[in-house]
């Protein structure tokens, strides 16, 4: 399909008149008219007509109206923030009502409010209730790896992200959460508290102390008060207006709406509830609604009206079964906007029809003939889209080494403007779930013609340098080239390699290799990269990169269900360094080469420094901890971090749960055009403290690494450059940037599907858990054994009593632990941020929500139940 947001064939929408485009600019067509006829006879409007486009410009020129993206609290429905543009505190929109129809990701204009309405902040509250649902973005240079992205092996590039699994924290704190779908409650106005089941729906509903204002606001200090703001026009709707929920029918049955309608109820609160029309439910929905209670469907906002508290929408289709996999799976990607449907006979025209395809005989007249060296992928073993490929020769004066960076030459298959170039940039990135992916390319090409499978002749883009053993440049080359991987290595073979210098690997241990080389060369080859990455890796951090290593969940799967049989922690070892160094060098090499070259259109990578009072934050809590963090830049927070913990148990948890701290002010990385971002100093990327960065080495994978191979190819005279302006390049940068948040988002839900339907196969499971956030009624836990967040509510655990309160500012919960029989002491225990407790994850009613609760001090043993024979090899220990 070629539109970018029809995902989903939805069919005609009957009994819709006006019909918001999913990324419709501006209000709806229903907007304009509404402000034209008169409102006599009708229903009072309970939301405002959006301010005209001229109005807009007008204010944001003069300052008085603000632009930003929406984030709606994912457990405070009616708490939703945007980014304050000087780094301050964030600007809070309070309730449905001043979010004017906005969902959760759209780039929306505000309006403050006048300072009498503004958010009172409690001095006993606590700090982190002040702040929106903000979700870490961390970008992928700063805590990436080449680590395997499923179970299926469809390995991630080194500079790509590991994503932390911040599954389910961020409620009433608003602060470092992911939110878990997309967007837009209704509570205040619908009265939609959460149902039995839901997840967190146990938390406490009470009045937010921390907004009630008093008579005269103009006596409350100023840094008690944080901005209120209303939304006034929609920029883009960058929400998919698409929702995964249940049916059901209206509750009055008398009212007219009754015979038109039923209620479609998302299954994330955020989304308001929509009035799907009958016609579109299934015939027995009516007469037998109780056999469609467990039923998912996908639904798409079409219309929401200023009169309504309700959404109009069009019922798309039935899912399945909630709690199943697939179904979920289906309404993950639906939510998302991923296009998950086949390719197209226009874009699989484009693919080469004589197979099996070989390199034509004048390709290797335009190219480096390389087939001869000792090249080699180093992989997941069941990895299937290889793009990236390495090479080492020693030269003759016994110091120096030509180091070969060789990347699948995708842009060669991909002709500019071609059916299959456009629907390459539409889905922008492939998808990465738990069991499968969503190629952004079709298969033949991703497996098959690009792959630098071994023994085969593939065409490649490569960065080949001369390199000294301790890491030093001395030369650097660009150009299309032919290679013949001559093995396919795993990360196991090569940190095999790694750890037996000097023993010889077993013939059956390796995979196949070509005649021409012998497995002692490879096992050197690697052996020569591991010492030069290591130098490259040495002095990277000695310029003042920074690393957030967090920890990443990962599966193994059952061959005949698909269902997790047990999980673990993915390790980050030498292997996956290895590869990650000699990548960002060809990335950082080729953002030189084609800023030099075409510094209008160049397409690159920059990472904005973290957000100012978010950090200023952290700088505060560290010091009241008696932390000796230094925030002053990239590098001294990564020294910092490297030097002040231990290796023991303890101390590497706290280092997990301050890395999560620190990674909550960190902006997301983003691609842009050079030409539309004239301040160079803005191009930074602070994780990785260099000047100029992008990405050149997964093009099978992201489509600007298509892009920018194409401005290499141009930069080196075997193209013309891309006939785009700068606005065009911009434009396809911004889209990029928004899908693969998207697909970041998919993936950590995957995970959470996944690791739910473990804790309801396998659970209840234990580990310990470290505190990481206090609030009045609840707090923050990291659980160490499974990487994942889990909020613990004081409501859900059988206390005689809590008690709030600040040691200094230091936030502290004692709670009181009601005796087991009456022979017994209540028991106390003390919740303070460090406190390394006992937790117990367990199922819940509804389908695939678990709920995280805390182990009574000293009930019992801390073993894992797991069933017989299943895997959880989950360690904290691990290699940094």
């Amino acid at each position: 399909m070629s539109h970018p947001d029809c995902r989903l064939n939805l069919g005609s929408l009957r009994g819709v008149s006006s019909v918001v485009s999913p990324r419709g600019v501006g209000a709806s067509p229903g907007d304009k008219k509404s402000k034209n006829k008169s409102t006599r006879g009708k229903k009072k409007s309970i939301f405002e007509n959006y301010m005209s486009k001229e109005d807009v410009s007008e204010g944001l020129k003069r300052g008085t109206l603000i632009q930003g993206v929406l984030r709606i609290n994912p457990k405070k429905f009616h708490e939703a923030f945007i980014p304050s543009p000087d780094g301050d505190r964030d600007i809070f929109i309070d309730g449905v009502v001043a979010r004017n129809r906005a969902l959760n990701g759209d780039l929306v204009v505000v309006k403050l409010l006048p300072e009498e309405q503004w958010k009172v902040i409690k001095p006993e509250s606590n700090d982190k209730e002040t702040e929106g649902a903000y979700e870490p973005e961390l970008p992928e240079e700063l805590c990436g790896s080449h680590l395997q992205r499923s179970l299926k092996g469809h390995n991630d590039s080194p500079d790509v992200i590991v994503e932390a699994q911040c599954e389910d924290s961020g409620s009433e704190d608003g602060h470092g959460g992911t939110p878990d779908v997309l967007v837009d409650g209704v509570r205040k106005l619908a009265v939609c508290v959460p149902e039995k089941g839901k997840e967190d729906g146990g938390a406490p509903v009470t009045k937010d102390e921390s907004t009630s204002m008093p008579q005269d606001a103009s006596a409350v200090p100023e840094k008690s008060l944080q901005r209120s703001a209303k939304v006034v026009y929609i920029v883009e709707k960058k929400h998919s207006r698409a929702a995964t929920g249940f049916l059901k029918l209206l509750t009055d049955k008398n009212s007219e709406l009754f015979r038109k309608y039923a209620l479609f109820s998302p299954s994330d609160h955020r989304v308001p509830r929509i009035y799907v029309p009958l016609k579109d439910c299934p015939q027995e929905f009516v007469t037998r609604p109780k056999d469609f209670a467990n039923t998912l469907f996908i639904c798409r906002i079409v219309d929401w009206k200023e009169d309504s508290n309700f959404a109009l929408g069009q019922l798309a289709k039935s899912l399945g079964q909630a709690g199943e996999i697939e179904p979920e799976t289906e309404g993950i990607l639906t939510e998302y906007g991923v296009d998950f449907s086949d390719f197209s006979s226009e874009v699989l025209e484009c693919l080469p029809q004589d197979l099996p395809w070989t390199v034509p005989p004048e390709e290797f007249s335009k190219r480096r003939d390389l087939r001869k060296d000792c090249i080699f992928t180093i992989d997941p073993s069941t990895a299937r889209d290889l793009d990236d490929a390495l090479s080492c020769k020693p030269l003759a004066d016994g110091d120096a080494y030509e180091v070969g960076v060789h990347i699948a030459d995708v842009s060669y298959f991909v002709p500019e403007g071609s059916e299959l170039d456009k629907v390459a940039a539409q889905r922008a990135t492939s998808v990465y779930l738990v069991q499968k992916v969503v190629p952004m390319l079709p298969r033949m090409l991703c497996e098959e013609l690009c792959s630098l499978n071994p023994m085969t002749d593939k065409l490649t883009f490569s960065v080949i340098w001369t390199l000294t053993s301790d890491g030093k440049i001395l030369s650097e080359w660009f150009g299309r080239t032919v290679i013949r991987s001559c093995t396919k290595l795993s990360y196991e073979h090569a940190q095999s390699m790694i750890e037996s210098p000097t023993q010889r690997i077993p013939e059956g241990e390796l995979p196949p290799i070509s005649p021409e080389h012998s497995s002692e060369e490879v096992h050197q080859a690697v052996l020569n990269l591991h010492r030069i990455a290591k130098e490259l890796r040495k002095q990277r951090f000695l310029d003042g990169a920074l690393r957030l290593d967090q920890l990443k969940l990962a599966f193994t799967l059952d061959h005949e269900t698909g269902l997790p049989q047990g999980c673990y922690i993915s390790e980050y070892r030498d292997s996956n360094k290895l590869v990650e160094e000699f990548m960002l060098l060809a990335n950082m090499a080729v953002a030189h080469r084609v800023y030099r070259s075409f510094p209008e259109t160049a397409l690159l990578r920059r990472h904005p420094p973290p957000q100012t009072k978010m950090l200023n934050d952290l700088v505060e809590f560290c010091n009241q901890m008696g932390l000796p963090m230094d925030f002053s830049s990239a590098g001294a927070l990564n020294e910092s971090l490297t030097r002040i913990f231990g290796d023991d148990k303890y101390s590497l948890a706290r280092k997990e749960v301050l890395t999560n701290m620190c990674s909550r002010p960190m902006q997301m990385a983003l691609y842009f055009c050079a030409g539309a971002l004239r301040d160079e100093a803005q191009f930074r990327h602070y994780a990785l403290n260099v000047p100029l960065y992008t990405h050149f080495t997964s093009p099978i994978r992201r489509f600007a690494d298509v892009m920018v191979h194409r401005l290499l190819a141009a930069s080196l005279g075997h193209s013309a450059p891309p006939d785009l302006e700068p606005s065009e390049v911009q434009k396809q940068a911004e889209h990029c940037n928004d899908r693969r948040m998207a697909s970041k988002r998919v993936q950590e839900l995957s995970t959470s599907l996944f690791f739910a339907v473990l804790v309801r196969e396998s659970g209840p499971l234990e580990s310990e858990a470290m505190v990481l956030g206090v609030l009045n009624q609840a707090f923050d836990v990291l659980v160490l054994r499974y990487g994942v967040q889990k909020r613990i509510y004081c409501n859900a655990l059988p206390l005689r009593s809590h008690r709030f309160r600040r040691v200094g500012k230091k936030p502290e919960l004692t709670l009181t632990w009601g005796p087991v029989d009456t022979e017994q002491e209540p028991v106390q225990q003390v919740i303070t941020i460090f406190s390394l407790v006992q937790v117990v994850l367990q199922a819940e009613a509804a389908a695939l929500k678990y709920s995280a609760l805390l182990r009574r001090p000293g009930a019992g043993d801390h073993s894992d139940h797991l069933r017989d024979g299943e895997e959880s090899d989950c360690d904290l220990e691990r290699e940094d």
